[in-house]
């Protein structure tokens, strides 16, 4: 079937729509979600039952390229800081030198295995040496595993931050090939570039991007995650065109967010969670149309080889030589070693080298797409086992619920408190989001003049208000007191 005009509505709706259900009904039998969003698409394609010819790579890293930024800032908003702050040395290793780590170790073998010549094998290497962070945060969060200290957080970091890292060596080894002339030194300028241009522009555009969102007046709620959205991809493709990281402008532009007070933020973190999602879907059913199974099958033997050794070797080698200056106990290192999933981002950087025209680039993306699927399926399937097999998870009763969490879901509040407004307090005419109370604290009402106003991030404090403040915890209204610097009064 070819798609037109007056099809692509009807068939991408009827996909989505049975992606949904399936993925729903999936979880029950430990069927990762995304793999059968990749399934889904397989058959809808050209050797599949619908029989939809697409083979344009261009459109399909298109659409790869805007979904990895909606995954990496929807990944990005739900960093907490403060849960991630006693790991971030052992994150930010693991997703630079254990990347580069990765991508060595397999390249190497990848030229001792086939015919590659060493750019193409270091290349390959590349293309699958960073774990993908659309298949780990669904598959820890669609199974809510529970894991014991800062497994999660240090899985979590390492994989939203670490395409980055993979981007720029894909990139690197790919000019390496096309320029056979050059040195492996002449690149090293670029890669220096990439990295630091993408942290400074990641950091830069958020601190830009709080403002904006604070301080433009959009009158209507719906209107600041469009807001966002603008913001993301300026930060993007700004940084692109300057010769920075996109993908790592993104993810720190995002975190920093995050972490801050925002107008109608909960409607900015709800609404990315859905559109991450739907990007994930997107994404997987588009590589799933883009692969053709007949052109995967000769190259099952290799790419089950190459799959094997970067699970059980390569990917193991590179944590556990990443890891050696800190202190983790062994049983960890095994489970942030078996956590290497290898999603829809491999395959998104396959098709560069299919862009750009290389020999061998065909072969490239039919085995990064087998490694990708047998990772999904081998590690995706067993990170439950393998959890209580090493004994890193927790008893359901005992899971950690997470500031994000509590956030989102309007959790229960055990403490109500009224709050005066005098007419010596500082905080008149500040906005609501400026006021730095604690995150687990919420603003329900305002009564002002005899009557009562439900407040937003927007909303400005004036003399002689009545705030109605609701909270977790006792302890937080001694944080409430010094942002307003007076007195509580106590409702019982």
């Amino acid at each position: 079937m070819v798609l037109t005009t007056e099809n692509i509505l009807l068939i991408g709706s009827l996909l989505l729509f049975i992606s949904i259900v399936i993925g729903k009904t999936s979880s029950r039998f430990g069927v990762p979600t995304l793999l059968l969003f990749l399934t889904i698409g397989m058959i809808a394609g050209s050797d599949g039952l619908a029989g939809i010819k697409f083979d344009n790579q261009q459109i399909a890293q298109f659409i790869g390229i805007v979904s990895l930024n909606f995954i990496l800032f929807s990944g990005g908003l739900d960093t907490n800081w403060n849960t991630v702050k006693p790991i971030v040395r052992e994150g930010v290793v693991l997703s630079t030198l254990g990347v580069l780590l990765t991508a060595v170790s397999l390249g190497l073998f990848v030229h001792w295995l086939t015919d590659f010549t060493i750019y193409e094998s270091l290349l390959l290497g590349s293309i699958v040496s960073s774990t993908d962070a659309a298949a780990v945060f669904s598959i820890l969060r669609s199974k809510s595993i529970a894991l014991k200290a800062n497994l999660r957080p240090t899985l979590e970091l390492e994989s939203g931050s670490n395409d980055p890292m993979a981007y720029v060596l894909t990139i690197s080894f790919l000019t390496l090939v096309i320029n056979q002339d050059q040195s492996l030194v002449s690149i090293l300028p670029m890669f220096l570039l990439q990295m630091i241009l993408g942290a400074i522009a990641g950091f830069g555009f958020g601190v830009l991007s709080k403002y904006l969102i604070n301080n433009i007046k959009l009158g209507f709620e719906g209107l600041y995650p469009v807001l966002v959205i603008a913001l993301m991809f300026i930060t993007f493709s700004a940084t692109d065109s300057l010769g920075g990281n996109g993908f790592l402008a993104i993810y720190i532009c995002a975190v920093y967010l995050g972490n801050q007070d925002l107008i109608n933020k909960k409607t900015i973190l709800k609404m990315y969670d859905g559109l991450a999602w739907l990007m994930q879907i997107i994404l997987f059913l588009t590589l799933g149309l883009l692969v053709f199974p007949s052109e995967v099958m000769p190259f099952m033997g290799i790419g089950l080889l190459i799959s094997l050794f970067l699970i059980f070797i390569a990917r193991p080698l590179a944590v556990f030589i990443s890891l050696i200056p800190f202190k983790m106990k062994l049983k960890r290192r095994f489970f942030i070693s078996w956590v290497g999933l290898r999603g829809a981002v491999p395959i998104v950087f396959a098709t560069y080298p299919l862009i750009a025209g290389i020999d061998k680039a065909d072969m490239m993306f039919n085995i990064v797409f087998f490694i990708s699927v047998t990772s999904v399926l081998l590690q995706g399937t067993s990170l439950s086992l393998v959890a209580k097999w090493l004994k890193v998870d927790l008893p359901e009763d005992q899971k950690i619920v997470t500031e994000y969490d509590r956030f989102i879901t309007n959790s229960p509040k055990s403490v109500l408190h009224e709050v005066h407004v005098t007419d010596n307090c500082i905080a008149i005419g500040s906005k609501v989001v400026s006021l730095g109370f604690p995150k687990s604290a919420v603003i329900a009402m305002i009564k002002r003049n005899d009557h009562f106003i439900t407040p937003d991030g927007s909303t400005i404090i004036e003399p002689n208000d009545i705030l109605v403040v609701l909270s977790d915890h006792e302890k937080d209204f001694d944080q409430i007191s010094n942002c307003l610097k007076q007195k509580i009064v106590e409702v019982r």
